[in-house]
């Protein structure tokens, strides 16, 4: 009987911890989930809301929170050009064109002035199209500087992955405002060479509620799972003693 006793202690003790645990996992789920749709919310806020100048959008370093609010700039493109592969537009993979763009007060900011819809698997070619030339207007998306490794950030032979404007910012002759970049949806005058507006991703809560109902199932599973045990145990044990008695010899 002490041995029964210990065992169920052993299991009550399993069962505590892992449902501990899976609802945790479950709760942490959930958690995740309303950080995304707060995120959904704050991006379709940020698209209703007026634009603003560049100082605004870029006298701090840009956050997610601060990220698709809508910015309007005006200046020349300079003629340094970087293309950034692997990238997605709605559904559309292709590449963007990254350009400095020279303000009226000489400073630069970093543009996506677009996006160029590329076959799966096909390479960027060696030649992007060209900024237009002259003054022109963009209205843009406020984009955080993206982070990786050094091999992703720095730029080589006119690509780079991730955008990084203090990365990139130190191969150009110029300084370049490094608090954040912008991505072009509209630049006057048109834009030749197929280049896309950049489209604000669609909102997704992504699988984290499925998750989590699968930790709480999990712990569900082990609750059940124990209890049919503990009734094994039971119901042997009841056997034994029963087959026990029968077996004794009558007096």
């Amino acid at each position: 009987m002490q041995r029964l006793w210990l065992r169920w202690l052993v299991l009550a003790l399993f069962l505590v911890v892992v449902a501990v645990a899976f609802t945790s996992l479950g709760r942490w789920q959930l958690s995740r989930l309303e950080e995304r749709r707060l995120g959904n919310e704050q991006v379709a806020a940020q698209q209703q809301a007026p634009p603003v100048t560049a100082d605004q959008a870029l006298a701090d370093e840009v956050t997610d929170a601060e990220q698709w609010q809508r910015v309007e700039v005006s200046g020349v493109f300079e003629d340094e050009q970087l293309s950034v592969p692997h990238r997605r537009n709605g559904e559309d993979p292709g590449y963007e064109v990254l350009t400095p763009l020279r303000l009226d007060d000489g400073r630069h900011l970093l543009v996506s002035r677009g996006f160029v819809p590329l076959a799966q698997g096909l390479p960027v070619p060696d030649t992007v199209p060209a900024p237009p030339p002259g003054p022109v207007e963009v209205a843009a998306w406020l984009r955080r500087n993206e982070v990786g490794r050094d091999a992703l950030v720095t730029p080589a032979a006119g690509s780079v992955r991730l955008v990084n404007v203090p990365a990139v910012a130190a191969t150009l002759p110029y300084p370049v405002v490094d608090t954040g970049w912008l991505a072009a949806y509209e630049v006057r005058p048109a834009q030749d060479g197929g280049l896309e507006p950049v489209l604000v991703p669609t909102p997704e809560e992504g699988n984290h509620f499925s998750y989590a109902l699968q930790w709480f199932a999990f712990t569900g599973i082990a609750v059940v799972g124990a209890v049919v045990l503990v009734r094994g145990d039971l119901r042997e044990r009841r056997a034994a003693r029963a087959a026990a008695v029968g077996a004794a010899p009558a007096d």
